[in-house]
């Protein structure tokens, strides 16, 4: 850790010195600070950091840490106002009872050494037991529906009724114990190591316009929970036991040949964008929009053991508004689609982008208020909006606080095939949340959302866009 604190700091330090010329910031005078913002931003390094606690009835009792390392730069430095910072390292870790953890390290350069280039390293080392399966097609959009009867059978308008439904002891099927509970049924395991390296230009005078290209290598490997000792309801007495659990849903999609890549393996891509971005501060923007046309390449030419490309277009806006200190209205479009007939199924649960991955459909990032992964297909539309509103401001000691509330709308839909995306049969939620800006640069949520199958609390570091 030190030696990479150091190399850091020779990077910035190397960074000051290069950008004392006014004509290395000519391209970005769009993206300057408000003047209300760049008077609160805070000079040189600093820590912000909170503690990460989660309960699931699957993964258990998780304990955590997710902390930001800031390298700001003073007030002389010509990029000051222009930049968010001039570097950053996040690092996250959590352990879980269960034995699931994680790790994360990323580390963001933007305009390095005072040019137009934008340096990002990430890393990943996880082992989640708690991913959501609902299906990877189109039939998602129905109700709620046992793993057990993937072909008919009894639907749920309510993720409660489902969850108790599927928790009722059953009939074992071929291969299955006797009786046998679905309680895991929709869930599996996931370990994955992941590095990630991009790097972008800005092109043109003003530098709105980037070009993005990245390399990135996983491993993946995954397990369902066939026979795995899991909470039941005795369907006579109404008693809560225990009993294996039957056959998951995703097992059973790869055995009919619905789904593909339950055996992992290497996944090797190559990454490419173009981007047009005008906001003026990328962790909280006052204005601006961001517009992105993004690519992921897999081949067995480039090493991977899978053939399939992903494009990924969104759009964003960010405008003021006259009401009260501080009011931003945030809108998102997106649109999303796999090529490739085999394409795994775990491509399926997010779509790329450089400005951070969108999990699809479903979760903090997409529908708030429905499960993460809820509706899955080839192809997806989604669209968000917020109402961002400050409410009110403080400072202690050396570290400043901002406070407000984020009335939002969530709505998306999945198709099997792009040519079929329409205004049909489209999914909602909606919610409000909480802001806390922590030294302007780290955004602390707290999200609650409702659908008409569920309601959900969300609690993290960043917004959802």
């Amino acid at each position: 850790m030190k030696r990479l604190l150091a190399i850091l700091l020779t990077i910035i330090t190397t960074a000051n010195i290069s950008a004392q010329t006014s004509d290395t910031i000519s391209f970005i005078q769009s993206k300057r600070m408000s003047d209300a913002d760049l008077a609160k931003k805070r000079e040189g390094t600093f820590l912000t950091g909170i503690p990460d606690f989660s309960s699931d009835p699957v993964i258990g009792f998780g304990l955590g840490v997710r902390t930001n390392i800031y390298w700001n730069g003073t007030r002389a430095n010509p990029f000051f106002a222009y930049t968010p910072y001039l570097a950053k390292l996040k690092a996250n870790a959590a352990y879980y009872t269960s034995n699931a953890r994680e790790l994360i390290l990323s580390l963001d350069v933007p305009y390095y050494n005072g040019t137009r280039w934008r340096f990002k390293i990430d890393f990943k080392a996880q082992q989640n037991p708690a991913n959501l399966y609902f299906g990877s097609n189109e039939s998602t959009l129905g109700e709620l529906r046992l793993p057990s009867t993937p072909n008919g059978g009894q639907t749920f308008s309510t993720y409660a009724s489902f969850d108790k439904a599927r928790k009722t002891l059953r009939p074992g099927g071929i291969g299955e114990a006797s009786f046998v509970t679905d309680a895991l049924s929709n869930r599996f395991r996931e370990t994955e190591f992941m590095l990630n390296l991009k790097a972008d230009y800005a092109l043109g005078k003003k530098g709105v316009w980037r070009i993005l290209g990245g390399y990135e290598i996983q491993h993946l490997s995954y397990k369902t929970f066939e026979g795995t000792e899991a909470d039941a309801i005795d369907a006579n007495t109404g008693q809560k036991i225990k009993a294996p659990n039957g056959t998951s849903l995703l097992r059973r999609d790869f055995q009919q040949g619905l789904i593909s890549g339950l055996d992992g393996g290497w996944v090797s891509l190559l990454q490419t964008a173009l981007i047009f971005d005008t906001r003026d501060f990328e962790p909280d923007p006052t204005r601006g929009c961001y517009l992105e046309i993004a690519n992921e390449f897999s081949n067995k030419i480039i090493g991977s053991q899978f053939n399939f490309n992903k494009l990924f277009i969104q759009g964003r806006v960010y405008k003021k508004i006259p009401v009260g200190p501080r009011t931003i209205f945030g809108g998102r479009v997106g649109l999303g689609n796999i090529f490739g007939k085999y394409a795994p199924f775990f491509e399926f649960q997010d779509q790329w982008s450089p400005d951070g991955s969108i999990n699809s459909l479903g979760g903090k990032q997409s529908l708030r208020g429905h499960r993460a992964n809820r509706f899955l297909a080839r192809s997806l539309a989604f669209a968000n909006f917020e109402l961002r509103i400050r409410l009110a401001e403080m400072k202690l000691k050396k570290q400043r606080f901002a406070f407000g509330v984020a009335p939002f709308f969530d709505a998306g839909t999945v198709r099997d095939n792009w040519q079929d995306l329409s205004f049909s049969n489209i999914k909602t939620s909606f919610g409000g949340g909480v802001r806390i800006a922590w030294n302007q640069s780290t955004i602390i949520s707290f999200d609650y959302g409702i659908s008409k199958e569920d309601k959900l609390i969300y609690f993290g570091i960043g917004q959802a866009f």
